[in-house]
């Protein structure tokens, strides 16, 4: 699914150069539930945008299954992010003055697709709001504005699910329950990459790779997924 072969990634201030990733080596298959964890300026966000070819490494290869994506041009990446990478953000980045239907449906308008509303609808089911699809987001719980996001990144069928932090702004029940999403959509067969910082999410995922100052320094598998649940609080 996505090989990262010596990556680098240097950001130029003026003369200054920021080297953000420093010749970093990774290979996710095809239906894993992958957590990369690191402190804020690690260079797990930097990385997070290679994969999600939002940005370009200074140097190195990034194959996206077996596709050289440095020879591809700004559209063609653009095409290749729409149909085979569903992002989700922590901030939702819904539009608010539209219903949650509309917000599912907004990666379709240039895919000359048919039947927008019923492969909305079912994407919406899909994360349990079949019931609350005519809603906008500020008539929504945080939880559900995410939901909707997860929605909208399923609308394509991609091949990865790429989420930034999708915890974040979230309690812990809200988060439990979105968590239970990428576990059951991974179950599916759904490849998942999750961006965090905290250790409890990560601990949901199969297996954990930790970025520091650039560089992969741990990556192992976790023997027994979960998340720590507070008292009183059940999947």
């Amino acid at each position: 699914m996505v090989e990262l072969k010596n990556i680098t990634k240097t950001y130029r201030m003026g003369k200054l150069e920021v080297p953000a990733l420093k010749g970093v080596d990774l290979t996710i298959i095809n239906g894993e539930m992958v957590a990369i964890i690191g402190a804020s300026g690690s260079g797990k966000s930097t990385l997070m945008n290679i994969i999600g070819c939002l940005d370009k490494p200074t140097s190195g290869t990034y194959l996206l299954e077996g596709q050289d994506i440095s020879r591809l041009d700004d559209n063609r990446l653009a095409e290749l992010r729409n149909k085979k990478i569903g992002f989700v953000f922590q901030q939702y980045n819904l539009l608010p003055r539209i219903n949650a239907i509309a917000n599912v449906e907004l990666p379709l308008i240039y895919s000359g697709i048919l039947q927008k509303r019923k492969r909305a609808i079912e994407a919406l089911e899909r994360v349990g709001l079949g019931t609350r699809i005519n809603h906008k987001p500020t008539e929504m719980s945080g939880g559900e504005q995410q939901r909707v996001a997860i929605a909208r990144a399923l609308i394509n069928n991609p091949s990865l699910i790429l989420a930034d932090e999708p915890t974040g702004n979230l309690d812990t029940a809200a988060s439990i329950e979105i968590m239970a999403i990428f576990k059951k959509l991974n179950d599916d067969g759904m490849t998942v990459v999750l961006i965090t910082h905290e250790s409890d999410i990560a601990q949901m995922a199969k297996r954990i790779i930790r970025v520091s100052d650039g560089h992969l320094i741990k990556d192992y598998a976790v023997e027994h997924p979960h998340l720590h649940l507070e008292p009183g609080v059940t999947l």
